[in-house]
């Protein structure tokens, strides 16, 4: 188990307290999606962001999902997350080139530009909860920072970072998510503070060998800092050849027709893992035998 959140509290419960690292999904992402430095740098993040924000959901069949949607180069990106660590995701434009921003490091935030970002939160009721707040940097997370504290009332710290190798590869991937619970002390708000001032860069603390673990040790080790739990995260897409051909099946027959009088083959791309699944005319005269709509 490479990849892993832990997941704990401090100051008594008054803070709860997540980190992961998450080099390995964020690579099999880059590979998948054949993304530039910038789009790995913007996916790798906001997947490490929903692995955490995912795993505070109880449900077995509850779902996160995370949408940016913004007016630069790279248009937005996508990730979904379950509750036990499972995360997916693309980027709209992955093959997007900016060069470096002024501090010298991957510009994602001018990769998005200005626009929205967007948390779906499918929890089993009638109704997905939805919250909706501007990008105010586009670098993601003050993004969700302020997503936090606007829409869930939630003071929260939280860091993203991909570091990147020379040959585009990924050389380190995390982040870590520090929240306040209701009615913590302005002490303990104080002392946190201090503490964040500290940290200069998650990537920086990876590639220095220090496990989401120690990173958590070093913010909260003397405020009572308690580990609950270490949770495998990888990125996984449950899409399949039968899933596809329902989707097929309710597009209904004439489109089934069409496809069919075409007489080719047709493929069709998963957009969260790239997964090409081909169809023969036979397979598409099979489906059109199933489909109920015209």
């Amino acid at each position: 188990m490479s990849d892993y959140i832990i997941r704990a509290t401090a100051a008594e419960g008054q803070i709860r307290a997540f980190a992961a690292t998450t080099r390995e999904l964020t690579e099999y992402a880059r590979q998948a999606h054949n993304t530039s430095p910038v789009a790995t740098a913007a996916l790798g993040r906001l997947l490490t962001a929903a692995g955490m924000m995912g795993i505070t959901m109880k449900g077995e069949q509850d779902l996160l999902t995370i949408k940016i949607q913004g007016d630069g180069p790279m248009e937005g990106l996508t990730v979904t997350a379950d509750s036990i660590g499972n995360v997916k995701g693309y980027v709209f434009q992955p093959q997007v080139m900016l060069p470096p921003n002024a501090k010298g490091k991957l510009d994602v935030g001018g990769a998005l530009g200005v626009g929205v970002l967007s948390v779906i939160k499918d929890i089993g009721l009638k109704e997905p909860y939805v919250g909706q707040t501007i990008l105010v940097t586009g670098e993601i997370a003050e993004d969700l920072t302020y997503y936090y504290a606007t829409s869930e009332q939630t003071p929260s710290s939280i860091a993203l970072g991909v570091l990147m190798n020379k040959n585009n590869t990924v050389r380190q991937a995390g982040g870590f998510m520090i929240q306040m619970m209701p009615g913590a002390s302005d002490e303990v708000i104080d002392r946190l503070e201090e503490r964040l001032k500290a940290i200069t860069s998650i990537t920086a603390l990876l590639d220095a060998g220090n496990t989401p673990e120690m990173i958590l040790e070093q913010i909260l080790g003397d405020m009572g800092l308690e580990i609950n739990e270490k949770i495998p995260t990888q990125f996984y897409c449950n899409c399949t050849k039968e899933r596809v051909e329902k989707a097929l099946v309710s597009i209904g027959k004439k489109e089934l027709q069409e496809m069919i009088d075409e007489g080719k083959e047709i493929e069709v791309n998963c957009h969260f893992c790239s997964r090409h699944y081909g169809f023969s005319v036979d397979e598409l005269k099979v489906l059109l035998s199933k489909a109920s709509r015209p």
